[in-house]
């Protein structure tokens, strides 16, 4: 079920709750997000959840009722919600909706031989950087990338005066090296780095930080380390850099493109390069505003959420049409 799209009117957009940072920000864009719950608030079903603050035009429906509901499009957000999800819950006639997937990641088997599980020229396949669109084999799917678009605190600006380094990753002691545990531990045996996020309490960390509260917590820290060999571009790395936190990371995936080593943070394959870098902050804070104040700068320019907004709406309008 679904009505004629008129750009007047916003639209009814069916989508999971996969990343919660990440569908907060999406919401900023003008139209109706409907989200779909189960009894046991299940990862992907778990709604407005959290301690974000949704606004109106963020809706609930239980997944028993999804046949039922009114919506335009579909903007699948995981390989299950599209290759199980919609044929378990949705009509045939749903199925015919405009359709969206967005991909939050980079390929996870193969860097550069993953065929993406969309192979599908009536639909569209949106990535989060041009990395990822870069890496994975999309097929006959249309592809458009949409860099991220973030948000913080009005007049939060950097402070620097702990004199640590800060790393935010998610559940670091089991994804391993990918999400670069072992940098991180040869990093933090040679300066003082902390550590925050999901269950990392379990790698010697400091615990999991309320999402508004992020921003003002990396603003006290002298640096934002960066240690993931393989991901998408983080949103708490952009965060930090919106607040003006210099950014220490690897050199690879999509960091490369928005660095510039040395004048707004410092990147770099050689993890004992970094760790000299992290030092000449440390014992210069006057040096970390000005390479925090450069970073700042980059994420107010590439960014920001008014620019996020105008591409989803524009994705949106083509699909809709």
């Amino acid at each position: 079920m679904s009505r004629l799209f008129h750009n007047a009117l916003p639209l009814r957009v069916l989508t999971w709750h996969v990343h919660g940072n990440y569908l907060y920000y999406l919401t900023q864009v003008p139209h109706t997000f409907i989200l779909p719950v189960d009894a046991a608030r299940s990862p992907g079903y778990s709604g407005r959840s959290g301690t974000l603050p949704w606004g109106d035009n963020v809706q609930e429906v239980p997944v028993e009722a999804l046949k039922d509901t009114e919506f335009d499009c579909i903007l699948f957000q995981s390989a299950s919600a599209y290759l199980d999800d919609q044929h378990r819950l949705l009509s045939e006639a749903q199925r015919r909706l405009p359709r969206i997937y967005l991909e939050h990641d980079p390929p996870q088997r193969h860097p550069t031989d993953t065929a993406h599980p969309v192979d599908d020229p009536s639909m569209l396949l949106v990535h989060v950087t041009a990395f990822n669109a870069l890496m994975w084999d999309n097929g006959r799917t249309p592809v458009r990338v949409v860099e991220h678009g973030v948000m913080v605190p009005e007049g939060l600006r950097y402070r620097g005066d702990i004199e640590r380094g800060i790393a935010v990753v998610n559940n670091l002691a089991r994804r391993g090296r990918r999400l670069g545990a072992d940098v991180f531990e040869a990093a933090r045996a040679q300066v003082p780095l902390d550590l925050v996020g999901m269950d990392s309490v379990r790698s010697g960390g400091l615990g999991e930080i309320a999402n508004l509260d992020l921003p003002g917590h990396l603003a006290r820290y002298r640096f934002y380390f960066h240690p993931i060999r393989w991901t998408s571009l983080g949103l708490a790395a952009i965060e930090a850099m919106m607040v003006g936190v210099p950014l220490v990371g690897l050199a690879t995936t999509e960091l490369v493109s928005v660095i510039r080593n040395g004048e707004n943070g410092y990147i770099d394959t050689d993890p004992r390069r970094l760790v000299e870098a992290m030092r000449r902050l440390l014992d210069n804070r006057g040096e970390a505003m000005r390479i925090g104040a450069a970073g700042r700068q980059t994420a107010l320019e590439r960014f920001n959420i008014e620019r996020f907004v105008a591409d989803w709406l524009a994705v949106f309008a083509e699909v809709a049409r």
